[in-house]
């Protein structure tokens, strides 16, 4: 069986496939390969650009690990198992009158793919996944089940939220959770300068706050949500037509046929950014926070995100904006702009500091010489800022060059040779980020 990930970057044959129902069935397959000296991995929904889930040998599938285990309505904390895709565990939170604090822009992944590569969203009191975990479960490499918690195994859990699939396999996750609330959004087209002078105001006066800036044009689309303190009854979600024409045929459909025909004539694309931005009028609706926070994504591209700390993030746009506009390159896609508080988390991209994402873009199937240069170049400016790699996005850093980025980076390798000194999670992306 073949494996390959959503944006077609990755792929790789392994040896043996097997679907775990229970904790106890990755025990045993933990076991098996440890005994065998093979790799195992867990794969996901393949949602990574990098080859971070990729099976050499043995291939766990997620999809029978999956839905609610248990709710705590004292502790405030729902558990599920960790192959459940973020779109399900949405829904069955909402049926439980709950919802996660904040999220992505996209819910295909699995629960330990999103935790795992340190998956957020922009703004908030928290906006990774992983600062919303109160806990997890995982199998380590020598085959046992481990629980860890801020009071259970602490050093594990302060380490390993974010732990890239090289610690364990994720069994169960806990998350922290809320009363289920409405979010108002409110989505706005801009000028470059107009969204750019008043971004620091936006993201004060909003909950959530992120822009979208077309290249080779000067205009922005920004989109602000707020936490209502409102019945549910009282949401004014998008009306069914518009939803369609705006999210389905015009974002996706539209999008994917005007993007996938400019790859054959990419001197059109300036032009066609333009129109496309020009044409985005302002709307505002609310609904309960998943269907606000995530929409659907169904053209296939290619992406880099890159967090600098907050205060370079307007600087560092404004030089990646240059950067484009002087070379002969034909970018298609938005460039998305966010921002997350600081948390505690070891390898989350905003540890301890206040973060500023930029996500560049490209279609998967445009000219790979401008995807290449367009993406080195775009890296250079963020490693210039002091910009951390998402790891689930594409990126050339290695482990000595990430060493010095996060403070805790040795304590995680020194967890990594506790947990896992076979090496039985290891890969090329692994080896390549966290030395061998």
């Amino acid at each position: 069986m073949q494996w390959r990930n959503w944006s077609e970057l990755e792929s790789a044959e392994p040896r043996e496939v097997r679907s775990p129902a229970t904790p106890d069935d990755v025990v045993s397959a933990v076991v098996a390969s440890r005994e065998a000296r093979t790799t195992v991995k867990m794969v996901g929904t393949g949602h990574s650009f990098t080859g971070i889930a990729s099976p050499d040998d043995v291939m766990l599938r997620p999809d029978r690990l999956s839905g609610i285990v248990s709710v705590d309505r004292d502790a405030m904390t729902v558990t599920a198992y960790a192959g459940t895709q973020l779109k399900d565990l949405n829904a069955g939170l909402e049926r439980l009158g709950l919802s996660l604090h904040n999220m992505g822009d996209i819910a295909e992944q699995t629960l330990a793919g999103a935790v795992s590569t340190g998956t957020h969203g922009t703004g908030g009191i928290a906006a990774g996944l992983a600062a919303q975990l109160a806990g997890f479960e995982l199998v380590t490499g020598t085959g046992e089940l481990v629980a860890a918690s801020a009071s259970q195994n602490a050093d594990l859990f302060m380490l390993g939220r974010v732990g890239l699939g090289a610690l364990g396999i994720l069994t169960t996750v806990t998350f922290a959770v809320e009363p289920l609330f409405l979010l108002e959004a409110h989505e706005q087209p801009m000028t470059w300068d107009e969204a750019l002078g008043s971004f620091d105001a936006m993201v004060g006066e909003s909950h959530h706050c992120d822009m979208y800036w077309f290249p080779h044009t000067d205009r922005m689309l920004t989109k602000r949500n707020t936490r209502l303190d409102a019945d549910l009854t009282e949401a004014e979600p998008v009306g069914a037509l518009r939803g369609w024409v705006d999210d389905e045929l015009l974002s996706n459909t539209v999008f994917g046929i005007l993007t996938a025909a400019a790859n054959r004539m990419p001197r059109v694309i300036p032009r066609m950014n333009q129109l496309s931005a020009r044409a985005l009028s302002a709307r505002t609706y609310s609904d309960v926070a998943h269907r606000v926070f995530t929409s659907p994504r169904r053209v296939v591209f290619r992406e880099m995100e890159y967090a600098v700390p907050r205060e370079a993030g307007l600087d560092a746009l404004r030089e990646a904006r240059r950067v484009v506009d002087d070379s002969d390159w034909r970018i298609s896609f938005p460039v998305e702009i966010r921002v997350a508080p600081a948390d505690d988390v070891a390898l989350s991209t905003a540890y301890d500091r206040d973060s500023f994402y930029l996500a560049f873009h490209t279609h998967h199937r445009s000219d790979w010489r401008t995807h290449t240069s367009y993406l080195e170049a775009m890296e250079t400016i963020m490693r210039a800022h002091d910009g951390r790699p998402h790891w689930g996005k594409l990126h050339t850093r290695t482990a000595s060059d990430l060493a010095p980025a996060y403070p805790r980076f040795e304590e995680f390798l020194a967890l990594r040779d506790r947990l896992d000194p076979d090496r039985l999670f290891a890969n090329a992306y692994l080896r390549r980020v966290l030395g061998a």
